[in-house]
């Protein structure tokens, strides 16, 4: 066999030559994602981006791991370069990435997970690390080192009789600076501090059912805080019908799901919502839509119907361009945000 300094070599000669109208990730993609769930993300990546040149705006949906799995690296320059107009996200996903924005040195990989035995589980919670998949997050590094900043920030909105979304207070703790001594990795690389500087509106249906929620519920069976200063998820949902409202003429906004759950779900019925129930018969459908995802294709799951049942539910039209890249969302979503920012 080759050398590996040889591969390389071989490898950096081959991208001379490829077509220097895309940039070396791109041009792979285009001259050997042809077929299956390949095409598809081919497919998906072309449609995303004619939908932002003809004037249109997107939706990104985050379910799953995605922060932990440090999309953020990618998804910060994303936000920065105008690829994403909006967010809908779990609570997780919102934590997650500021988690590891302070944190990450102290983060744990276990890549032999598979392996692990209900023992081996217990010995690493008490280490004091909660794992997803392969990735273990430290309790105190991350979860109580951020406890402490962003209850700051809800017991000010309560002295000063102020309520705000879960978003909001997370914008205000990284916008306070008060967590740039935690910092452990570039804050480029963090999708929700990129966020917050440019004031992106997030959508976080859900939001109970997270840490910091977990953490909010505590205080406020403590006596220390009030529910109210949460803004709720009908009030998102309220907050999202204005917006789309607002975004929705010309080329429409689209719809670029990943993975499935209540991030996707929530956001998608705003269209039949405004349509059916308010009868705001000027609504226009979702204009463009993708799902990455490994669920098993299923009429009797919202993760796996296909893009077809959406129609019957008033979310897109027949002639909405749709695409289903039956993947792990970690290894498509990069590649299509590569795409998409010509790398």
């Amino acid at each position: 066999m080759p050398h590996q300094e040889t591969d390389s070599c071989y490898l950096y000669v081959y991208f001379l030559k490829m077509d220097t109208s895309r940039n070396a990730i791109s041009s792979f993609i285009e001259k050997y994602y042809l077929h299956f769930n390949a095409a598809a993300l081919v497919d998906a990546a072309k449609g995303y981006e004619k939908h932002l040149a003809e004037g249109g705006k997107m939706m990104i949906t985050l379910a799953g791991a995605m922060s932990t799995a440090e999309l953020g690296k990618i998804l910060a320059e994303m936000i920065r370069q105008d690829k994403v107009q909006i967010i809908s996200c779990t609570g997780a996903n919102l934590e997650e990435d500021i988690m590891n924005l302070v944190a990450h040195n102290s983060y744990k990989r276990v890549p032999h997970y598979r392996d692990l035995s209900p023992e081996d589980e217990g010995k690493l919670l008490e280490s004091g690390f909660n794992r997803v998949t392969d990735t273990c997050i430290p309790e105190e590094e991350a979860f109580r080192r951020l406890q402490k900043h962003i209850f700051q920030q809800w017991k000010s909105a309560q002295a000063n009789g102020q309520r705000f979304f879960p978003h909001e207070y997370m914008y205000k703790m990284l916008l306070s600076g008060d967590l740039e001594q935690y910092y452990e990795i570039d804050p480029k690389d963090s999708w929700m501090l990129a966020a917050a500087e440019k004031n992106l509106p997030i959508v976080v249906p859900g939001w109970e059912d997270s840490t910091m929620g977990n953490i909010f519920a505590s205080y406020c069976i403590k006596g220390e805080l009030q529910p109210s200063i949460v803004k709720s998820g009908i009030e998102y949902m309220t907050w999202l019908a204005d917006w789309y409202r607002g975004n929705s003429g010309g080329k429409g906004v689209g719809f670029f799901q990943i993975g499935g759950g209540i991030a996707g779900d929530f956001p998608i019925c705003v269209v039949p919502m405004l349509y059916q129930d308010l009868e705001l018969h000027d609504i226009p459908f979702w204009s463009y839509f993708c799902q990455i995802s490994d669920s098993t294709t299923s009429y009797g799951s919202y993760s796996g119907a296909i893009p077809n049942e959406k129609i019957t539910w008033g979310k897109l039209d027949v002639d909405t361009p749709k695409y289903v890249i039956e993947s792990d969302a970690t290894i498509v979503a990069p590649l299509i945000f590569a795409w998409l920012l010509n790398m």
